[in-house]
């Protein structure tokens, strides 16, 4: 998966699938559906989250983590989190963003490849400057590494 932006769920679905050569009849019977449901499943945009965490589970994948990059890159930032501080709320509260390693690799890459400076990341998707700065040198330090073992007969 290459961009957290457009999700689809059930392409995604279908892959792990693929991946981990899973028998359809064993799908069938977990599910307790036809064949033809678990195709029109493949073929969703979206599922319903009882069924998605049945196929996480299924599947021992977080698929909820997707979305979870998508809000952490493509919310906005706004001012709604810092006036409601004084509301308690009775949902879970997180105290950090997770940042999976594709999203790390994904604005590393950004700031690499010059597509965006570290400022407009910052700006962008509200990573603090401390933890872009530590991503590159650990990073950059990584690919280092790489290359010279690629280099070392």
């Amino acid at each position: 998966m290459t961009s957290f932006k457009d999700i689809n769920i059930g392409t995604l679905i279908e892959q792990r699938v693929t991946e981990y050569e899973i028998e359809i009849s064993r799908i069938c019977n977990f599910f307790s559906c036809s064949e033809d449901k678990i195709k029109e499943m493949y073929r969703s945009h979206t599922i319903e989250t009882e069924l998605l965490l049945k196929w996480s589970k299924l599947l021992e994948y977080d698929f909820f983590r997707i979305y979870s990059q998508h809000l952490i890159l493509f919310s906005p930032q706004s001012n709604f989190y810092t006036c409601q501080k004084e509301k308690t709320s009775s949902l879970p509260q997180f105290r950090k963003n997770i940042y999976t390693k594709e999203v790390i690799e994904f604005i590393v890459e950004l700031i690499n490849s010059g597509e965006k400076n570290m400022n407009e990341v910052i700006e962008r998707y509200g990573i603090p400057k401390t933890t872009l700065h530590r991503w590159t040198v650990k990073y950059r330090n990584m690919n280092n590494k790489k290359n010279s073992e690629k280099s070392t007969p």
